[in-house]
Formats: structure tokens, C-alpha cells, sequence
């Protein structure tokens, strides 16, 4: 018990270690040199100077992809998490995220060896966990703000409409759709013309935001901006059209998830309903169901004959939970 209490300490101390390097400011050295050429930018007479001045620094609002830290050094493909993470809409960074899995990771070790567990058996659950709870976490939120995105673009594409059909320009209809709807549809617009006011093209503007959001509503939309742009016609017709199939869209799937709602429901109830009857009887009787949570030193891995069993009962409900969602998961 001492080793483990040691490990433990260990443990904690990379973890105040690790939250001190993801949650901390930025040096002073480079702070002090940030504000220096903010003020030689602003005190410069030549035009240019001072354009390049703002220019960077709206660059350098942007959110970063790579932290040149330790667990970021860690991470595959750095930009792809970082990508993922601004699906989300949260100012989050992937030193942030790391840190998030670091620490689940260190306080379930912890917590299963002072159960009495083997190490071996923590490190290797505190990693699933570790890994596996905030990716689905992000991915619960980008796809919460996805669906919030599609149910408001067809109104921005309708006031984009008004507006091309009262004579307004097309970048300020963009700006006008910032400003007045609400959530991720306004976000995502204000985005655009800043990206715009800072000198890209309108096309790079909007694929940015194509290939951020990965929505096939709003690639349509670009693709019809970009046929328009070639072609020619009224570009305002064209996106009336484009709001009609859109709404059609989402009632297609509303019929769907309607339909399918009672198939979801059962599949539901059949993955937790194990789970919960291992959870009452433990409450009910846990000297029953204490082989589950005794470790035998001398089995596999440090783990006794019961929780092999258990492990792999759950690794059977967890297919069968996959492969119940596969059924129950219609796209359109």
C-alpha cells in the first residue's frame, strides 16, 4: 500500500505540474515585445506599416492549432484535434484539451488504486477514460452546435435573400446576417467578414468555413455562390431555392427521427438495463457482487477470475451497443 501511495503522490504532482503549464500566461519577455510592436505599428506614418500592424494582430487573435508544449508533443496530428476543437465554438486550446484528458486519467489511477486495484489494470482503464471521455465530450458539442447551425441557416439564407433583393451588396448581406441571427449561424458570418476585411477573398472565406464545419447545408450553400459567381442569374432566386430545400431537409429527418424514435428508445433501455441491475444489487447486497471489485494477485494481470469475466461481458454489451446504434442511425 505505501507503493501505491508514493504513485499516487507522483501522480498528483504531475498533475498540478501539467495544469500550471496549460492554464499559464504567456512569458513576460514576450509580452513586453507584443506591446513593442503594437506601439511601433501605431506610431509609424507610414500606411503600410500600420496596415501590417493590424493585419497581425487579427491574425494573431485567431486560435492557435499547435502549443509547442509537452502533451501537445504527444498528440498524432495536432491540427486535426485543433480543428476539432473549434468545431465546438469554445475558445478552447489543444494544451487545454490534453490537460483535461491528463487529468482524468491521473484521478481515476489514483481512485482505483486506493480501491485496491492493480496498477496495471488503473492505468490501462484511466487511459481509456482518459482518452475516450472528452472526445466524446467535443464531439457531443460540435454535434449540438451543428444541429443548432442547420436549423437557423435556412432563416440567414432567407434574410440574405431580402437583403441581395433590396439592392445591398453581397458582402454586406453576409455582415447583416452576423449581426442579426443569433447562435452558431452569426458566429460563423461574423467570422467570414472578418476574414474578408482582412483581405481574403470571399471564396477562401467561405471554403474555410465549409471545411470547418463539415455540413453538407452550408457546402451546398458555397457551391451556389460559386456557380452563381461563374454563371451568372439571380443570385437571389437561387438562394430562396436553396432555403426551401433546406427546410424540406430538416423535415425529412424530423420524419425520420420520429419513426425511428421507438427503435431508439428500446435499443436505449437495453444497453443501460445491465448496468443498472449491477448497480442494485450492489446496493442492494455488495458482499454478492464484491468478487467483482477483488483483485487476486496471483491471476491475469493482477485481476481475479470474476473480473475477467466482467471485462469481458463488457466488452460483449459494448459491440452490442455499437452495433445496436449502427441499426438505429439514419442518414439522409
Amino acid at each position: 500500500m505505501n507503493g501505491n501511495f508514493i504513485l499516487i503522490a507522483v501522480l498528483l504532482a504531475t498533475l498540478l505540474g501539467l495544469v500550471a503549464m496549460a492554464f499559464g500566461g504567456p512569458s513576460p519577455d514576450k509580452a513586453r515585445k507584443r506591446r513593442m510592436e503594437l506601439i511601433r505599428g501605431r506610431h509609424s506614418d507610414s500606411t503600410d506599416a500600420i496596415l501590417e500592424a493590424r493585419m497581425r494582430k487579427a491574425i494573431s487573435n485567431r486560435p492557435v492549432g499547435t502549443e509547442s508544449t509537452m502533451l501537445v508533443s504527444l498528440v498524432p496530428n495536432p491540427e486535426n484535434l485543433a480543428k476539432r476543437i473549434r468545431m465546438t465554438g469554445k475558445k478552447w486550446t489543444v494544451s487545454q484539451y490534453m490537460t483535461s484528458c491528463a487529468v482524468i486519467f491521473l484521478v481515476l489511477c489514483a481512485l482505483l488504486m486506493l480501491r485496491g486495484f492493480p496498477p496495471l489494470f488503473a492505468v490501462m482503464l484511466g487511459l481509456a477514460a482518459g482518452l475516450g471521455l472528452p472526445h466524446m465530450w467535443v464531439s457531443r458539442l460540435i454535434k449540438g452546435r451543428v444541429q443548432k447551425f442547420n436549423a437557423k441557416f435556412p432563416d440567414a439564407l432567407e434574410l440574405l435573400t431580402r437583403g441581395l433583393r433590396s439592392g445591398l451588396p453581397i458582402a454586406e448581406t453576409l455582415n447583416v446576417v452576423s449581426t442579426e441571427v443569433p447562435g452558431p449561424v452569426g458566429e460563423e458570418f461574423k467570422m467570414i467578414t472578418e476574414r474578408i476585411r482582412i483581405g481574403k477573398t470571399m471564396d477562401q472565406a467561405l471554403q474555410e468555413t465549409a471545411d470547418r464545419l463539415g455540413t453538407p447545408e452550408f457546402q451546398f450553400f458555397v457551391i451556389s455562390l460559386a456557380i452563381q459567381r461563374e454563371t451568372g442569374g439571380n443570385l437571389a432566386e437561387t438562394l430562396s431555392n436553396l432555403a426551401t430545400v433546406l427546410r424540406q431537409r430538416s423535415q425529412m429527418k424530423l420524419k425520420i427521427r420520429a419513426m425511428s424514435s421507438e427503435s431508439k428508445a428500446s435499443a436505449y433501455i437495453i444497453g443501460v438495463l445491465p448496468f443498472l441491475v449491477f448497480g442494485l444489487i450492489c446496493y442492494i447486497n455488495y458482499n454478492y457482487m464484491s468478487p467483482f471489485f477483488t483483485p487476486d494477485p496471483a491471476g491475469v494481470f493482477g485481476l481475479s477470475t470474476m473480473q475477467v469475466i466482467g471485462i469481458g461481458g463488457m466488452c460483449w454489451m459494448a459491440i452490442g451497443a455499437f452495433i445496436m446504434a449502427q441499426m438505429i442511425n439514419f442518414e439522409i
